[in-house]
């Protein structure tokens, strides 16, 4: 058996938000849309986005970030800084630039409006 990641889905509470954060910031495709299923295009990988069920989102306050356990991760085809400084004068939360040693590239996380944590990845 072959197997290869197709698809990635993140449950979101405002659909429209997070598709104009990743299509304006990182301009995804979107190749699917409906009134709660959005589909994006991100090269190798496309990227779902699925609207919270109601009986959830009544229960979640205004305002509030998701804590979670992953990290979409991208590399980027210029230079780590250029791409942070870009991010940040939009307006979008993100960490300091970091590497290890013995690593062949420059990281820096940042967050989608949801608190959904993404990260930049280039090489040195």
């Amino acid at each position: 058996m072959n197997i290869k990641l197709d698809s990635i889905i993140l449950y979101v509470q405002n659909i429209n938000l997070i598709k104009r954060f990743y299509v304006e910031n990182f301009n995804f495709k979107v190749i699917e849309e409906d009134s709660i299923w959005i589909l994006m295009n991100a090269g190798s990988v496309n990227i779902g986005l699925h609207t919270i069920g109601d009986q959830y989102l009544d229960n979640i306050e205004p305002g509030y970030q998701f804590d979670n356990n992953t990290k979409l991760v991208f590399e980027v085809d210029t230079d780590i800084e250029t791409a942070r400084n870009e991010l940040v004068a939009k307006k979008v939360e993100m960490r300091a630039i970091k590497t290890f040693e013995n690593y062949d590239f420059w990281l820096c996380d940042g967050t989608d409006p949801e608190g959904n944590v993404f990260q930049l990845k280039c090489r040195k």
